[in-house]
């Protein structure tokens, strides 16, 4: 695999907080790669250490052929992380050439072209104040592309926009890939859009390494018995290990040819079963089973 991203046990730590736990990763170039996890599982963190923004407390890595942060690797990244923000008064162009000239790359950017290709030419000339948080994601991506980069990374790409928008998201980002060659590397809460999207995920908790891998593989490889059933902790102690409790159901890691004599022995023991189904192959599936039980603490950066 020919790596455009490796990490050796990268660590960084926040007084007594430890955002990133000895990191190990390699990110190979090419395609679309998820970076998945809890709220302070270390995504942002990652993100920063990998931008220059935020120094490792230890570890290595390299990116783009140099070392993190280099100032060549830099010159071929695109970025956005949280929100972005511009001045209120600023239409969504001149917001562009605002960064392209601090850059110093007005001449060889095309403005018209990435508000287009993100969806904002109706609104290219008006004042950003205006804009939804939908619209103000959609202008970070154009910010983020405009220099043609070789890597881009996105946090929350489709963050406040509505079902249209984030379908028109995902073929701006896949087109990237598959056409620009460009290797895009996001960060996402929505489970399903990063397993229609993203051809490898990483799912990170409490700043290690929980999965890592392509998503058919590891959506293959996840189905549970979801139980509706009562009292909860009672189906708990019978089933043992194989069970964990998840909001008002219960996930059993199970072979579906025992479920039968699974739920005749939890019925015999007085437990009220009202909804028996799989539940499975699916990335949130995944998601639930690599970081289910962990507690989940805010690192002193705010990374999610």
């Amino acid at each position: 695999m020919n790596a455009v991203i490796s990490v050796d046990r990268l660590t960084k730590s926040f007084g007594d907080v430890r955002a990133l736990d000895a990191l190990s990763l390699e990110i190979p170039q090419g395609g679309v790669y998820g970076i998945l996890g809890p709220n302070g599982a270390g995504k942002s963190t990652f993100f920063r250490i990998l931008l220059g923004l935020v120094h490792p407390t230890g570890g290595s890595g390299s990116m783009l052929g140099f070392p993190i942060s280099h100032t060549e690797t830099l010159r071929r990244i695109g970025s956005m992380i949280e929100t972005p923000r511009y001045p209120a008064y600023l239409t969504a162009r001149d917001s562009l050439l605002w960064l392209a000239t601090a850059h110093g790359q007005v001449g060889s950017i095309d403005m018209d072209h990435w508000i287009r290709r993100v969806g904002l030419a109706d609104a290219a000339d008006r004042p950003v104040r205006g804009f939804s948080v939908g619209m103000m994601q959609r202008l970070g991506v154009a910010a983020a592309l405009m220099n043609r980069p070789d890597l881009v990374i996105l946090d929350e790409p489709t963050s406040g926009m509505d079902p249209p928008g984030i379908h028109e998201m995902r073929s701006v980002i896949r087109d990237l890939a598959e056409n620009d060659g460009v290797t895009v590397i996001l960060a996402s809460h929505q489970l399903l859009e990063v397993q229609r999207i993203c051809d490898r995920v990483a799912i990170l908790n409490r700043g290690k390494l929980a999965a890592e891998g392509k998503v058919s593989d590891l959506t293959g490889a996840t189905e549970y018995l979801h139980l509706e059933a009562s009292p909860l902790l009672r189906v708990k102690a019978i089933v043992g290990e194989a069970a964990e409790i998840v909001g008002d159901a219960v996930l059993v890691n199970i072979r579906r040819e025992d479920t039968a004599a699974l739920i005749r022995h939890l019925v015999s023991n007085d437990i009220d079963i009202m909804e028996a189904r799989w539940v499975g192959g699916d990335l949130e599936a995944v998601f639930m089973s690599e970081t289910l039980g962990e507690p989940q603490t805010q690192d002193a950066s705010n990374a999610a």
